[in-house]
């Protein structure tokens, strides 16, 4: 029996793209044979994947629907493909396979897409949401041989970093595997996901080991914030890299770490797929949303703290900036609760 040919239309944020690897491994199972329609900066978690057979980068800028360009690239995939999956809720992201005539068009309902997609699933709201692994790998709910219900344990993603890349990146920066620990201080998303640059400080100063920041170019300037207040505390430690290296890069660099530290971030999923040890801290987000799904993971949520007083009832809010303006759940979280996690790490073998 040949293949299905399958297309993945991918979603525009890192975090996301990791957590579409299990709908892959499912489609794969079935017999699909995967390709995936990626934005430039998300392209690189596509290509870590075993599953994925061929990224096609799609040649459009964030926010802009650029209609003519979306016809032509259609045109291009015609007859190509079997079926689509539309991962993320837009219109825009809905139109291509519409557009390039594939027959099979799964989705969930959004953006005034009932035209556009043939086979739709309810979209149900972020409150009632589990994690965001199970509402994409329900897209391939009927062609699993065991349907799942709101019970079944969320699989963990997988990504596999090239071994040249890795040994290319540190010597490209000057590094050595399992002599450092990676650190994610930003968040795209907004302030209410970003732990203060005081405690990151706190904390690198606290490490006996040389710290990398990572990020990407909008992070840069928090890492020199990082970078120069650790050295008022007067320790030297700690180097940033943030904008300084491609996606591929910074996901090889988090293989060679002894750890990540970070955010609910893109980096965050990319360091549970990869099974690096990690403390991954939430604050305006949830771990049961958007959880590290590896048993490397160490996550820490305030909200789940009982001791902690007074209670965090407004967590979590979702929201880009502290409504509240206290932003508690994350600036109570102490550095040396960190740093009692870092050294549960295992030693790392070199």
């Amino acid at each position: 029996m040949s293949a299905i040919r399958t297309l993945i239309m991918a979603p525009q944020w890192i975090g996301d793209a990791v957590m579409t690897q299990p709908l892959l491994a499912a489609l794969k199972h079935q017999g699909h044979e995967i390709a995936v329609a990626a934005l430039p900066w998300v392209a690189p978690v596509y290509e870590a994947m075993q599953e994925c057979q061929s990224v096609r980068v799609l040649p459009f800028s964030r926010g802009r629907l650029e209609l003519q360009k979306r016809r032509e690239w259609a045109n291009n995939i015609k007859g190509q493909f079997d079926q689509a999956y539309v991962c993320p809720n837009t219109f825009k992201s809905a139109l291509l396979p519409f557009l390039a005539e594939i027959p099979l068009r799964v989705g969930y309902s959004g953006e005034m897409r009932w035209g556009l997609l043939n086979r739709r699933l309810p979209n149900p709201s972020k409150q009632a949401r589990g994690s965001m692994v199970m509402f994409y790998l329900a897209m391939a709910q009927d062609l699993l041989a065991q349907p799942f219900g709101n019970s079944y344990e969320a699989p963990q993603p997988r990504l596999k970093i090239n071994a040249d890349l890795c040994e290319d990146s540190l010597e490209v920066f000057g590094l050595t595997a399992k002599t450092y620990v990676a650190m994610a201080p930003g968040a795209e998303y907004g302030d209410a996901k970003r732990w203060p640059k005081e405690k990151f400080c706190e904390l690198i100063a606290s490490i006996d080991q040389a710290v990398v920041l990572l990020g990407s170019p909008s992070d840069q300037a928090l890492g020199d914030e990082i970078v120069q207040g650790v050295s008022a505390l007067g320790f030297s430690n700690v180097r940033n890299l943030g904008g300084q290296t491609d996606l591929k890069q910074a996901m090889a660099l988090i293989q060679s770490a002894t750890g990540l530290v970070s955010n609910d971030s893109g980096l965050m999923h990319v360091a549970a797929a990869l099974e690096v040890p990690q403390v991954a801290l939430f604050g305006s987000s949830s771990p049961e949303h958007t959880p590290a799904l590896s048993k490397q993971a160490q996550m820490v949520w305030l909200k789940w703290d009982r001791d902690h007083q007074p209670p965090l009832d407004c967590a979590p809010c979702y929201e880009r900036v502290c409504p509240l303006q206290h932003k508690r759940c994350l600036s109570d979280i102490s550095a040396q609760r960190v740093l009692d996690l870092i050294e549960r790490w295992p030693t790392p073998a070199r």
